[in-house]
């Protein structure tokens, strides 16, 4: 396997000065060119499918499908040019948008409903000029919902029942189209047509801004990460509700985060009844996330073979689904073999409380498992002292952490940090993943986990990215990690 080295950040926690309050899909065209000037192959960010309208975190998204709109940058929509650009925004607005784009962190809300009120007097420009003038961008975006129709449809079409319902949760919608009767589906798609059509619009925009991002970000990499579950408030749920269980939740059992486990109030699935479907919703998935990156991630790997399920009227104690190891490996090994053939190379998060045989498993599958330096260790020896990681098999991915763990910095020295990260492109794995926050030596957080606060999912980097050529910390960050990498023959 090719040696190679990456950097994993948020997409949210990179924007440009272009950018309104938070990195946008454009944006990882400045990043990836910093990227390869420091020798970096890949740039591996987190989920970036579509999320409630008050949510934060990306692994909780209303759509396995849906890219979200809040990434899109509206100065590169030519609807919104058309309008004025930026200068057509009122006194207030302008105050807002400078509020957003000099706020250390990510103001989602303000954000949110900035961007959708001119994404909405975007679309009715198209609707008025170009759908109307029957114009080869009308044509482009006829195409595109031609093109995606095998998940756009379905997802619009919640998004927009969600906006007719005040964004309740569809199991507070009418019994008809709580059960997704199709007498009641079929007449709300011709009563809601006007929004499915605008929220196919975003759909198209985001797509067409994402595509040139990829293209533009060559021949750096773009790497995914693919939750291994959704929300229960879902259009996959809402559509595909005999393959889920609604009176359950799925979580973690007890660990070194969370002496309790933990509860993520995500719906089980019932593996019987898709492996009965052919895992069609697995299918869908992994096709989706092949065409949307050149690699991903799949995120707590060891879902796909059991999940901790935690019924909620608590007459069982939590449990693991599938109960047998037989059932489990045969269930892990089906999921990943779908997303491994979708085209995408696939690497897998096999972090936290996981059974020896997972990580044989995926071994025998040929998936690189993830190596955590400061996990990794001779556990049974005194004082369990840390693995040279010059001996890890090619066949693993090394990092020095994940969004979910503490930064170098918040326990190390600097030069310790650049000690670790040294160890880290010296280590055998094929592919070394650095956090941003561990390459700056920052100490902020981007998630603690079991803790709800304020602070979660709102990480940005300090400058905006295009101005990293010009701002000397980033110059030489990107000089030592670039000499690094050569020298590690990465």
């Amino acid at each position: 396997m090719t040696r190679t080295s990456g950097i994993g950040v948020p997409l949210f926690s990179v924007p440009t000065r272009r950018s309104w309050g938070l990195g946008e899909f454009p944006d990882l065209v400045d990043l990836a060119r910093w990227a390869d000037g420091a020798g970096q192959s890949i740039v591996q960010i987190l989920p970036v499918m579509e999320l409630p309208e008050h949510e934060r975190s990306p692994y909780s998204a209303l759509s396995s499908f849906a890219l979200d709109p809040t990434y899109i940058a509206l100065p590169d929509v030519p609807d919104f040019d058309a309008l004025g650009g930026e200068g057509a925004l009122d006194d207030l607005e302008q105050v807002v948008l400078a509020d957003v784009r000099h706020a250390r962190r990510v103001l989602y809300a303000e954000v949110r409903q900035l961007k959708r009120r001119w994404l909405r007097r975007a679309w009715e420009h198209f609707a008025r000029v170009e759908l109307k003038g029957r114009t080869r961008r009308a044509d482009a975006f006829g195409d595109f919902c031609a093109r995606e129709s095998w998940w756009l449809q379905d997802y619009a079409l919640f998004r927009a029942l969600l906006d007719l319902h005040g964004q309740r949760a569809w199991w507070e919608w009418p019994e008809a189209l709580r059960q997704a009767e199709p007498e009641a589906v079929a007449h709300a798609r011709g009563r809601l047509h006007p929004q499915i059509v605008f929220l196919m619009y975003l759909q198209w925009i985001a797509a067409e801004q994402w595509k040139a991002a990829r293209r533009q970000a060559a021949p750096v990499r773009v790497f995914g990460d693919l939750p291994f579950m959704i929300s229960g408030n879902s259009a996959d749920v809402w559509l595909r509700q005999p393959e889920f269980r609604l009176d359950a939740t799925i979580g973690a059992p007890p660990d070194a985060f969370a002496e309790d486990g933990q509860d993520w109030g995500l719906p089980p699935w019932r593996w019987r009844v898709m492996r009965e479907r052919d895992y069609a919703w697995f299918r869908a998935r992994a096709r989706r996330h092949a065409e949307l990156f050149e690699g991903f991630r799949i995120d707590h790997l060891v879902g796909l073979y059991r999940t901790w399920t935690r019924p909620l009227d608590k007459t069982q104690p939590p449990h693991f689904e599938p109960a047998r190891e037989a059932e489990q490996r045969a269930l892990g090994e089906d999921l990943v073999g779908i997303f491994k053939s979708a085209g995408a190379e696939v690497i897998a998060a096999d972090l936290g409380s996981v059974p020896a045989f997972v990580r044989t498993s995926i071994a025998t599958l040929g998936v690189p498992g993830f190596k955590v330096l400061q996990w990794e260790r001779h556990w049974d020896q005194p004082g369990q002292p840390l693995i040279d990681p010059r001996t890890f098999t090619p066949l693993s991915v090394a990092t020095t952490g994940t969004h979910d763990i503490e930064p170098l910095a918040a326990t190390l020295t600097e030069p310790e940090v650049r000690t670790a990260v040294a160890a880290l492109l010296e280590s055998g794995s094929y592919l070394s993943l650095v956090p941003m926050l561990d390459v700056f030596g920052w100490t902020d957080r981007i998630n603690t986990p079991s803790v709800v606060n304020d602070l979660n999912w709102t990480w940005k980097v300090p400058r905006p990215v295009d101005t990293w050529g010009e701002w000397v910390e980033a110059r030489e960050r990107q000089s030592w990690l670039r000499d690094l990498t050569r020298a590690t023959g990465r």
